[in-house]
């Protein structure tokens, strides 16, 4: 189905003028369509929901609707009250001239359009520590606004996805073949870096433990917090919404903390060759907590907090471990344009998780402070 056609099938007022591919997303293919009348112009965004990597897409818009349900309720009743410095925002659904949230093609395939929002944009890195704060009180207001939801009223979009026990599993499994010992065989490194992993087994685990205990209570947590899914405002340089809802799951909110930690503290980024520029940078971190704890704080349990620590060590281990476990496997995940990048990839997330190790008494400073 042409694509002009498919989107006039969505109640939007005006006439198309434009549809024209948008962003740079690996999962969905989306564009940007443009309606104009005599006295307005909106701009929507048109996206195919990727079935091969999110097998069931009517559930994942079931979630989407849901989650942003439940949201702008919230954001309506606060936008009532003194509670904010800024206009919050947070994507809305486009429902087809039917009323339905999404239309689906001839080839099976599901077609949504929801809101863009204007006036602000995202970076690809964090630009300062003013910038990381932004994007810390932009995760914490969404794990705010989704604290009170219930996990159980989300289908798990990808069961599995940082459960850090099943990314042990499937390494486990991969040093079974014939092939993977062979490749561990050849190379000091890959030796040095699978000692590594045998080293922190019992850590790699704290969080899943803490959960089963009860200590730590199941939420929902975005999924994909990286920057690029953080809009800061053109005019105030303010966060003011997290986008990309797709992968916003039931489970501990600190694997998105410790994800984002692990991409906004590492300016060298997840590529870099030179190990000596990868480094845990402590300004960064302050300003993300300092703007994170300001949104989270008032929810969050003592538990929860006394856990930062762990997530924040956690996530580049377990990445480091996803890339480690390919690289033995033939590179058949994630994608590679060199022999060895997902090996380099696995030695970079290491020493990140090393750094941050070597500063663990000032971090946990920090987060008492804050």
């Amino acid at each position: 189905m042409e694509l002009a056609l498919l989107i006039n099938q969505f109640n939007i007022k005006g006439r198309l003028v434009t549809l024209v591919p948008f962003g740079n997303g690996n999962i969905n293919d989306t564009f940007l369509a443009v309606f104009r009348n005599t006295f307005t112009e909106t701009q929507v965004i048109l996206q195919r929901v990727n079935r091969s990597v999110f097998t069931q897409p009517e559930a994942i818009m079931r979630n989407m609707h849901n989650i942003t349900l439940h949201c702008h309720e919230k954001l309506e009743a606060d936008a009532k009250t003194d509670r904010d410095d800024r206009v919050w925002q947070m994507p809305r659904i486009i429902r087809t001239k039917d009323g339905a949230d999404f239309v689906t093609d001839e080839n099976g395939d599901v077609w949504r359009v929801i809101t863009r929002i204007l006036s602000a944009h995202a970076f690809d890195t964090a630009q300062s520590p003013e910038h990381a704060l932004e994007c810390g009180a932009a995760l914490g207001h969404f794990h705010y606004l989704v604290s009170d939801m219930d996990p159980d009223s989300i289908q798990d979009p990808l069961p599995g996805f940082h459960v850090t026990s099943g990314y042990l599993a499937q390494y486990d499994e991969t040093l079974m073949c014939a092939t993977a010992r062979e490749i561990l065989g050849a190379s000091m490194e890959a030796k040095r870096l699978a000692k590594y992993i045998e080293e922190r087994r019992e850590f790699a685990v704290s969080l899943e433990k803490a959960e089963a205990s009860g200590e730590l209570c199941k939420r929902m947590f975005h999924g994909d917090p990286k920057v690029n899914n953080i809009m800061i405002d053109d005019f105030t340089g303010k966060g003011t919404a997290m986008i990309d809802l797709d992968t916003v799951s039931p489970g501990l909110m600190h694997v998105d903390v410790g994800d984002a930690v692990r991409s906004i503290c590492n300016p060298a980024g997840e590529e870099e060759l030179n190990l000596g520029k990868v480094t845990f940078d402590e300004n960064l971190f302050l300003a993300f907590m300092k703007g994170y704890l300001k949104e989270a704080g008032s929810f969050m349990t003592d538990a929860e907090r006394a856990y930062l620590y762990d997530a924040i060590r956690l996530l580049p281990f377990e990445l480091g471990l996803r890339f480690f476990q390919d690289y033995l496997a033939g590179d058949k995940y994630f994608k590679v344009r060199q022999p060895g990048q997902n090996l380099n990839r696995a030695r970079v997330q290491f020493r990140l998780c090393e750094a941050i190790e070597a500063r663990e008494r000032s971090i946990r400073e920090i987060l008492a402070k804050l």
